[in-house]
């Protein structure tokens, strides 16, 4: 049976996910409030996020730049988009 979630991304109940995405508190929390497709969004982002601005995930700066824009998508004001970028219609 599918584990349901109140996603706080989508503002609506739907699958949740399998596993804790992520290490740590932040990572129980995503895993308690956040659907699957919400997450999948943020996979989608976050690949952007690397490929244009050609982050390193080794680079703990990177990585902290990665954390804060994951958790302002799930839980806050959208994040940041690439610079210069301009959404298809």
């Amino acid at each position: 049976m599918t584990r349901m979630v109140q996603c706080a991304k989508l503002g609506k109940e739907a699958a949740g996910l399998d596993r804790l995405p992520y290490p740590g508190e932040l990572g129980k929390k995503i895993y308690l409030t956040i659907s699957k497709e919400a997450w999948d969004q943020w996979i989608k982002r976050q690949t952007m996020l690397i490929n244009e601005n050609r982050l390193s995930v080794v680079d703990p700066r990177a990585r902290k730049f990665l954390e804060e824009q994951m958790e302002a998508f799930l839980f806050g004001d959208g994040g940041a988009m690439p610079e210069g970028f301009v959404p298809t219609k």
